[in-house]
């Protein structure tokens, strides 16, 4: 008898993570997630002095825990404005990235776009706790959308044709249903199965793939979309369902290098996101501790001893260096400027700043004058996914539904594309994301009103994305880092396992000041 563990393998094998999981289900095994609780910390602060590096989620997140607990807090932040990397451009935002001209947002009143973070998993526990502590209105964020497109520009016989997600999830799922089905009843699996197990397992598929009761074969299911859909009179829909694509096609077209029936674990169908903008969290944490932020403190320079911690400063208004002697520092900077800042860490400590990498990370938000992707095409938020180079993704507004204008995400690029694309002026990478999104709408280019876009690797206190850690920078620097030297403490997403996320700065955070707390208690 073969392992149910085994069989599991060869299912994720022919069928992927979607079919392996639905058999898991279907054998009445399961996964969980684990949720995250703020640190419950006894004693008082009172008479010590914490100085926090950063502003950003991490820094106000320690600054709000601090200070209930009585502790005289200094937060230092290079910009004129909280929230680090959590933020939303809207009418008269601006932003110079290094080398590159201003850019203001031209969005009318009301339109936006989360330039920085952009969704909320549900079981990101520890961002969803400051948003109800704080009363933060949240709305569903459509991040997966069956009636979407997937666009392939190299898909072989499937390509330069508007695909819906749920053409493709019914009909690979049920030609490989149907193999599948096939290969456990003629007793051509490999592996033996007990006579339950394949009763239950064929009992699974025939319904996962809805294959034909007599002989198995997938034939197509209402779920793809019908050529005609149902209507009143003589209209029935189900007479007219519209051809399932073939199963050599599809292997063909390579379409899993694009789209996937099951996203990985961040990523629900629905997430979250704050009613008018990602920042209304961070605009949340500054109302309660904006009092301690000191703003437009360029960090200049760190020294720490054996009682204490003394960080000089710029004031970049006025150009004075101005110092701040505290008991311990929380430092929320990224790595990929921490390691320009004059330190006196050891050459160790030093070695392992500079091991991390980050992420070249690129956006755009075009503003639409009109909202052709539920008007023409009844897209109601979600992505289109795509092969196209140097977009990745395009994300559709899961907010302002059947409002006249819209601003949607022109593309979400990584690595070598990011860094490609950044080298373009605003204009030229505007024209980028039109010529591509034309392709697959034929409204795109007539509509288009502004852009607004980052390349977070030429962002000035940001320098990347996120933290990218590869296996050799956690096993070496990583512990070291989450230890930090002296009573210097490091916090962020990228000390944390959850990088590029809001939750990853926030329990982060949580972590290391409970640290402090402990240290300064003893």
């Amino acid at each position: 008898m073969i392992s149910r563990r085994d069989f599991l393998y060869r299912a994720a094998a022919v069928g992927g993570t979607g079919l392996m999981l639905n058999t898991m289900s279907a054998w009445g095994m399961g996964i969980a997630s684990r949720t995250s609780e703020p640190p419950a910390l006894s004693g008082s602060g009172k008479g010590r002095k914490v100085v926090i590096l950063g502003a950003g989620l991490a820094g106000m997140t320690a600054a709000y825990e601090l200070g209930k607990l009585g502790y005289e807090v200094r937060v230092l932040e290079a910009r004129d404005f909280a929230g680090g990397r959590c933020q939303t451009a809207r009418k008269g935002f601006a932003l110079t990235e290094l080398g590159g001209e201003e850019q203001r947002c031209r969005f009318d009143e009301g339109q936006y776009i989360n330039h920085g973070p952009w969704r909320i998993p549900l079981h990101h526990q520890s961002t969803l706790h400051y948003t109800r502590l704080f009363e933060v209105p949240l709305e569903v964020m459509v991040n997966d959308n069956d009636h979407s497109i997937v666009y392939l520009e190299n898909g072989g016989p499937l390509a330069r044709q508007r695909l819906r997600p749920a053409q493709i999830k019914a009909d690979m799922r049920g030609h490989v249903a149907e193999l599948l089905a096939k290969s456990v009843k003629d007793n051509q699996l490999d592996q033996q199965l007990s006579v339950d197990d394949k009763r239950l397992l064929l009992d699974y598929l025939a319904h996962e793939g809805q294959l034909d009761a007599g002989d198995l074969r997938y034939k197509g299911r209402s779920g793809r979309g019908y050529a005609v859909n149902p209507g009143a009179g003589m209209t029935p829909g189900p007479g007219a369902a519209s051809d399932p694509l073939g199963f050599k096609e599809l292997l063909a077209s390579r379409v899993g290098n694009v789209y996937s029936a099951v996203q990985d674990f961040p990523m629900q169908n629905t997430m979250f996101q704050p009613v008018g903008g990602m920042d209304r969290i961070a605009k949340a944490f500054e109302k309660r501790v904006g009092r301690h932020i000191r703003y437009r403190a360029e960090v200049q320079s760190l020294r720490h001893g054996e009682n204490n911690v003394t960080v000089t400063y710029k004031d970049t208004a006025s150009g004075k260096l101005q110092s701040v002697t505290a008991d311990f520092c929380l430092c929320t900077i990224p790595l990929s400027v921490l390691r320009m800042v004059d330190t006196d860490f050891s050459p160790g400590f030093k070695a392992a700043i500079k091991q991390v990498a980050y992420a070249p990370v690129g956006k755009i938000g075009l503003q639409m004058k009109r909202r052709f992707w539920e008007e023409d095409d009844q897209i109601y938020g979600g992505h289109v996914l795509t092969d196209i180079k140097g977009i990745n993704t395009i994300s559709l507004p899961s907010s302002g539904w059947q409002k006249k204008k819209g601003v949607l995400l022109g593309y979400y690029n990584y690595q070598t594309a990011a860094i490609e694309v950044s080298a373009m002026t605003p204009q030229e990478r505007a024209d980028f994301a039109l010529a591509a999104g034309e392709k697959i709408f034929p409204a795109y280019r007539e509509s288009f009103d502004s852009a607004f876009s980052v390349a977070w690797h030429r962002v000035q206190y940001n320098l990347g994305g996120w933290a990218d850690w590869n296996d050799d920078s956690r096993k070496n620097a990583y512990p070291k880092l989450l230890e930090g030297e002296g009573r210097v403490l490091l916090a962020g997403e990228h000390l944390s396992y959850l990088t590029g996320w809001q939750a990853g700065a926030i329990e982060s955070a949580w972590q290391q000041l409970a640290r402090i707390h402990e240290r300064a208690s003893a």
